[in-house]
């Protein structure tokens, strides 16, 4: 009877780890708690590897086979910033214009409006106005924006203006033009980008700073709505702590070869799992761009053939990348991988291995030694391995 409990119970255990839970839409986390989905969340399966895309093209509009490619690929997708503007003159038809075309293949399939909380981009009507050369007709915007304490000017790169968070006033602006923008194009929520405030660049006041980012954040979930979907930009770090309780997914982009280290995936393993039990979403953002390949030979930059060498490049890392965020994927954690936020830079891409069957994981990532740098996790059709030190992986596809 002993030994038939202990065989009955390691069943059970397998059985709860493999499948999602008795519950609709409940999936077991690595630490045997569940992910309770909320119902405006978008479809989640372990079939396949969950992917979210992101991208624009400011020219145009997707092409009707674009638009399959993706849909077929995808239940989640964010409409980059200023997409669309060069064709229909402003980057929320352009949002507009992909949440209908998306929408009519899967109405299921949720669609997020971009704007930036920094950076004062120009790409929608609602904030043209931040252009150079139109920001001294508007008054009523300058004063939303950060003055360089050097120069005595509004502080800017390339020509891009920077948002003050700590102007009240600017933080109601802020949340209208998104809530409008939201409600305008039809999207399912919003992606925030760029959530640090500039507090650099006010070192003395950067816990005001934080906190007033906080406090617009959480004015956006609530003028939203509770159920359209807020998704902040690396809002896990400590220094957006006062976001992270409004959001509803985070993004970790890895804008930089230092955040692919071994010791900060690792770190990303453990927000992930954070993340997911506090309900939330994640997405693991890749971009070969960062890559060590790169920082080492620039001239993947240069030249017209520039997308032709990262596309190459993608496929040869991508199996390294693809296990580095199987390693820590937990439910509603999803992968993007590219090399840049274009249309041309990734997302038109088959990668046939992300449409290999997957199955729900096993339970929680090994590591070999407490001192190594080696994991693995099995999946119901993979078993993964990786070196973060070694930057190597292996991931062995079972036959169904």
């Amino acid at each position: 009877m002993k030994k038939f409990l202990l065989n009955f119970s390691a069943l059970w255990i397998a059985l709860f780890f493999c499948v999602p839970s008795m519950a609709q839409n409940s999936y077991v986390i690595s630490d045997g708690s569940v992910f309770e989905n909320k119902t405006f969340y978008p479809k989640f399966s372990w079939d396949t590897t969950p992917m979210y895309y992101m991208f624009g093209d400011p020219k145009r509009v997707l092409l009707p086979d674009e638009v399959e490619h993706i849909v077929k690929r995808t239940d989640f997708i964010c409409i980059e910033k200023s997409h669309g503007e060069g064709e229909l003159g402003a980057a929320e038809l352009g949002t507009k214009h992909e949440v209908e075309a998306f929408k009519k293949i899967k109405p299921e399939i949720k669609v997020l409006f971009y704007f930036n909380s920094a950076y004062a981009w120009p790409f929608t009507s609602y904030s043209k106005g931040f252009l150079k050369k139109n920001i001294d007709q508007h008054p009523e915007l300058k004063k939303f924006l950060i003055i360089d304490s050097e120069t005595k000017e509004l502080a800017k790169r390339r020509n891009t203006y920077f948002f003050d968070v700590l102007n009240p006033d600017f933080r109601v602006w802020w949340v209208n033009t998104v809530v409008k923008g939201v409600e305008f194009s039809g999207a399912d929520g919003a992606f925030i980008d760029q959530m640090h405030g500039f507090s650099w660049l006010r070192a003395d006041k950067s816990l005001d700073v934080q906190k007033a980012m906080g406090e617009m954040m959480a004015a956006l979930k609530v003028k939203l709505g509770p159920d359209k979907i807020v998704l902040g930009n690396n809002a896990q770090t400590k220094a957006a702590r006062f976001v992270f309780p409004s959001i509803d997914a985070n993004m970790f982009e890895h804008y930089g070869n230092t955040l692919l280290s071994k010791e900060k995936l690792l770190q990303d393993w453990d927000d992930m799992l954070r993340i997911s039990k506090a309900g939330k979403m994640s997405i693991f953002r890749i971009g070969v761009e960062y890559d060590t390949a790169v920082s080492e030979n620039p001239t993947y930059y240069k030249g017209k053939t520039r997308n032709e060498r990262f596309a190459e490049l993608s496929k040869e890392k991508l199996q390294y990348y693809h296990a580095c965020y199987l390693i820590g994927a937990q439910p509603y954690s999803y992968f993007q991988y590219g090399w840049g936020w274009q249309l041309s830079h990734g997302s038109l891409m088959d990668y046939p291995e992300f449409q290999k069957s997957l199955g729900a994981p096993k339970g929680a990532y090994t590591r070999i030694s407490d001192e190594g740098w080696e994991f693995t996790r099995e999946f119901e059709h993979a078993s993964v391995w990786v070196n973060t030190e070694m930057e190597e992986a292996k991931i062995s596809w079972h036959e169904n």
